[in-house]
C-alpha cells in the first residue's frame, strides 16, 4: 500500500538545500521512532510520485535517520517565470506532503532474519555479554525478542541500520575496528544492529550471523531490507545456518 505521510504529521518537516542540486526534508533533531517512521513514510510517497512523473527532475530520493534527501537534475524542474529550480521543487514537495491522509497508511514489510549467535558465527558475544553484566543468552533473548525498525541504509549497499533495541544492549562500538568483517555478521553497539551486506572493514561488536544474502545486485530489488521495514532476528542452530547459506547460493 502507497506510504503517505500522516496528516498529523503536516508541517512537521524543515526543508531546506544542500548544494545546487540536492533537497533536505528532516523530520526532527535527534532519532525518535516517530521521526524515522515519517522519513519512512516520506520517502515511500515521494517515490510513487517520481514513478507517476509529479516530480520532474526528481533522480534519487534517499531516506536517512530523521532525514530524506531529494536529488534533482535542475534543468529539468518545472519552473515558473523568475523562480528557481530549488524553489519550484520545494513548493511541489510541500504541496504533495499536505495532501497526506491516513486514509491510506503504509503497512511496513516484516522480515524474520535468520541469526546463528555465538561461537564463530558471533566472536563477540561472551565478551559483550559480559560487558553488559548479562550472560550470552540472555543477550540472544533480548536481541531476537523485539520486533524493530530498519531506520536506514547506509556505509554500504544494503547496510541496514537497525533499532532501537532494548536499553540493556548498549555496549560501545569496538576500540579497534576490523579489517575483514564476513558478509552476514550482525553487529551490536549503543542499541542498534548492523547487518554487513559484503565482506567489509567495521567496529561493531560481532554477536551473530545471517545466512541470508543482504544485497545482490542481480536481483530486481538488490537489497533485502529497506527503510521502514519491520524485522525480527530468529535464533538458529548452526546446522540450519549452513542449510540456508547453501539455498542462498544455488539461487
Amino acid at each position: 500500500m502507497t506510504a503517505p505521510l500522516d496528516s498529523e504529521a503536516a508541517g512537521q518537516w524543515q526543508l531546506f538545500p544542500a548544494g545546487d542540486s540536492c533537497l533536505i526534508l528532516k523530520f526532527g533533531e535527534v532519532l525518535s521512532n516517530q521521526a524515522n517512521r515519517l522519513v519512512a513514510q516520506c520517502a515511500r510517497q515521494l517515490n510513487d510520485a517520481v514513478m507517476k512523473q509529479e516530480l520532474a527532475g526528481v533522480t534519487d530520493i534517499v531516506p536517512a535517520m530523521i532525514s530524506v534527501g531529494v536529488h534533482y537534475r535542475p534543468e529539468r524542474v518545472h519552473c515558473q517565470a523568475d523562480e528557481s529550480p530549488f524553489d519550484a521543487l520545494k513548493a511541489q514537495l510541500e504541496a504533495l506532503l499536505r495532501k497526506a491522509s491516513t486514509s491510506q497508511m503504509y503497512e511496513p514489510r516484516l522480515i524474520e532474519i535468520p541469526v546463528c549467535y555465538g561461537g564463530d558465527y558471533g566472536p563477540d558475544l561472551e565478551e559483550v555479554a559480559a560487558s553488559l553484566k548479562l550472560t550470552a543468552q540472555a543477550v540472544i533473548e533480548l536481541h531476537s525478542g523485539q520486533l524493530l525498525d530498519v531506520l536506514m541504509l547506509g556505509f554500504a549497499p544494503g547496510h541496514p541500520y537497525i533499532g532501537v533495541l532494548d536499553e540493556q544492549l548498549n555496549p560501545q562500538r569496538r576500540t579497534t575496528p576490523r579489517t575483514k568483517v564476513a558478509a552476514g555478521s550482525i553487529g551490536l553497539a549503543n542499541r542498534q544492529s548492523v547487518i554487513y551486506p559484503l565482506e567489509l572493514p567495521g567496529g561493531w561488536n560481532l554477536i551473530g550471523r545471517t545466512p541470508l544474502t543482504m544485497f545482490d545486485v542481480g536481483r530486481g530489488e538488490p537489497c533485502l531490507l529497506q527503510s521502514g521495514d519491520k524485522i525480527r532476528f530468529v535464533p538458529i542452530a548452526p546446522a540450519t545456518f549452513e542449510s540456508i547459506q547453501t539455498q542462498e547460493r544455488q539461487r
